[in-house]
């Protein structure tokens, strides 16, 4: 997997452009490894336009292996021990993934496809989840799996850059060829240019708060054309997803409010009654593949197409970069050298 590599020694200043969840585990990595890190953002410290604002925060490699190639499972698990390590209080509360009768199909598809997870009756669901007692028939447990609030951790991860010596600079846009030295690109989209074969892929959520429903942890509805996941951010409130949209329009449509809405509320009827806080949406990056690529070139390094993993892949990709930047090692299946 890994080859030998000429890398770019020395202590010079390393530069990262983008401070969502990406860029952010770089400078937090080479940071503590004693390099002088800079991380540029081209927004303000309200982080609003970053992708990473309105991400899910889902840390769930094995339910991810139901759509997607080997190398992001790898990749995240190794991602769970980093959260675990430098975060230790991720919430670890596993997965609950499930589904109504009529999608039993679609439910069966997702056990083959996944592992890691425990069957659970009608009884476990509600024990695991009160909330959903009588809900369902059974569900499939993923006990391992973890999940962030992404506008939380993007701060805690810029304070502890800032510990370490990092330095931020909010509304600072600048391109790759403007800076010296070793340089980050962590840009996603922004990078376009520069990488033609990124495209925009759309999340939407929308953030209710309900005084009827505890979650203990996220809960993904299996569904053939409307896939759902809820993700508890504390307080009474929820978020509301979609798997993802091939679209670059911006913004929530009124149909996919209405299908959002309508599958939570057939996650349970209480959602109903539920109040709408906020809806928003972003474009994630990715290449044909949907895998990332971590492409080195005249001591720049970019690093993009995270497409909706970005939380679960971050953390490993800043530690393949940090291991080249140190030792010249290379992923074979993540990492280019021009």
């Amino acid at each position: 997997m890994y080859q030998s590599s000429t890398s770019p020694r020395g202590q010079s200043p390393i530069s990262i452009i983008g401070a969502g969840v990406a860029g952010a585990w770089h400078a937090l990595l080479l940071a503590q490894s004693g390099r002088a890190v800079t991380l540029h953002e081209r927004s303000d410290a309200t982080m609003t336009q970053s992708t990473s604002y309105w991400a899910g925060g889902m840390l769930a490699p094995w339910c991810e292996a139901e759509s997607t190639e080997p190398v992001i499972v790898r990749l995240g698990l190794r991602s769970l021990t980093l959260w675990r390590d430098y975060f230790p209080d991720t919430p670890f509360n596993g997965s609950l993934v499930v589904a109504h009768a009529r999608d039993r199909a679609d439910f069966e598809r997702f056990a083959r496809l996944t592992s890691g997870y425990r069957r659970l009756d009608a009884q476990g669901v509600s024990e695991i989840e009160p909330s959903l007692d009588g809900r369902f028939r059974e569900g499939l447990f993923y006990p391992d799996e973890g999940h962030v609030e992404p506008r939380k951790i993007l701060g805690e991860l810029h304070a502890r850059i800032r510990a370490l010596g990092g330095s931020i600079e909010f509304n600072s846009a600048v391109e790759p060829d403007q800076l010296d030295g070793t340089v980050i690109d962590c840009r996603g989209l922004a990078a376009r240019q520069a990488q033609g074969e990124l495209r925009g892929v759309k999340g939407e959520l929308i953030l209710i708060e309900s005084d009827e429903v505890e979650l203990s942890r996220p809960v993904r509805l299996v569904h053939p054309r409307f896939p759902l996941y809820i993700i508890p951010r504390g307080g009474g409130r929820f978020m509301l997803g979609a798997t993802s949209l091939e679209t670059e329009s911006a913004g929530v449509s009124v149909r996919s409010a209405l299908e959002l809405l309508g599958a939570a509320y057939a996650v349970h009827p209480a959602f109903a009654e539920a109040r709408i806080l906020e809806f928003g949406s972003g474009l994630r990056p990715a290449f044909p593949d949907n895998l990332p690529r971590i492409a080195i070139k005249n001591g720049k390094i970019a690093v993009n197409g995270l497409y909706r993993h970005g939380f679960l892949l971050a953390p490993a990709l800043a530690e393949l970069t940090l291991g080249y930047v140190e030792r010249g090692t290379i992923d074979n299946e993540v990492m280019q050298c021009a």
